[in-house]
């Protein structure tokens, strides 16, 4: 594992470390220009494939948060990453919004509901029956079934919301095929993250809220990991799980 001093990049989550409800939180936009004043490499990283880059780049600046969005890493993005180099230039019909679709076009990829190479599936609110059962006769009929996160449900002001685990778990049900699912806790989303800033295992760090996610997918990925209780996490959920982050901060300010 790597010494926090010997740290040469960093990945952060964005829900429950930089921001929550929609406002940055304390230290964020100090520690995200620390990293800067130290020429350090980073990427604010996010479960949440439903927007783009440049969207994410415009929610955070409304925070007051200045991060390009070069430094933003999505599960759009890397479930693009991961298919390209399975198949690239193949089809796919993608169940999601502009985040996931806008990805598929980048790598070259041809969106159809014809014979396609994939059924892909990301956050979306724009589903319907038919859609679901294009879905679930296509991947009977062949196509490989990639899910972007394995999330049930998602945050709103008015309560959860359900998120691409729970429609994949539908489809899981009329299929009886499970999904490769991308973003966390698979640590293959770390690896396409930290081979986008030319990053290495042993000099990284990863900052999250989740143990289920964020702390689980960096150690398996050989990250230096950070827990903040600025999100869902507290010492009895932390107590639920046999493994550690190398550190637990009340904050992102506490990196200061």
């Amino acid at each position: 594992m790597a010494e926090k001093r010997k740290i040469e990049c960093w990945l952060t989550d964005m829900d429950g470390v930089l921001v929550h409800e929609g406002q940055a939180l304390p230290g964020a936009a100090d520690v995200i220009k620390s990293w800067r004043d130290q020429g350090l490499r980073f990427l604010v990283l996010t479960n949440n494939s439903m927007y783009t880059p440049r969207d994410l780049a415009a929610r955070l600046k409304a925070t007051g948060l200045d991060i390009p969005s070069d430094s933003i890493w999505t599960s759009a993005l890397a479930t693009a990453d991961f298919i390209a180099s399975q198949k690239p230039k193949g089809s796919a019909y993608v169940l999601g919004e502009a985040g996931l679709t806008t990805a598929m076009h980048e790598i070259g990829y041809i969106m159809t509901d014809v014979n396609p190479d994939y059924v892909v599936l990301g956050e979306t609110r724009s589903f319907n029956f038919d859609s679901l059962t294009k879905a679930i006769r296509l991947i009977n009929n062949g196509a490989r079934f990639i899910a972007t996160n394995p999330d049930a449900t998602g945050p709103s002001a008015e309560g959860p919301l359900p998120a691409a685990g729970s429609v994949a778990a539908l489809i899981t049900k009329a299929t009886g095929k499970d999904p490769y699912v991308v973003g966390k806790p698979n640590p293959m989303m770390f690896r396409s993250a930290m081979n986008k800033i030319n990053a290495h295992s042993e000099t990284t760090g990863m900052i999250g809220d989740r143990m289920d996610t964020d702390i689980v997918a960096g150690i398996e990925a050989g990250l230096h990991t950070v827990l903040v209780l600025t999100g869902i996490a507290d010492d009895a959920e932390i107590n639920k799980y046999p493994f550690r982050p190398n550190e637990i901060l009340n904050s992102i300010a506490d990196l200061l």
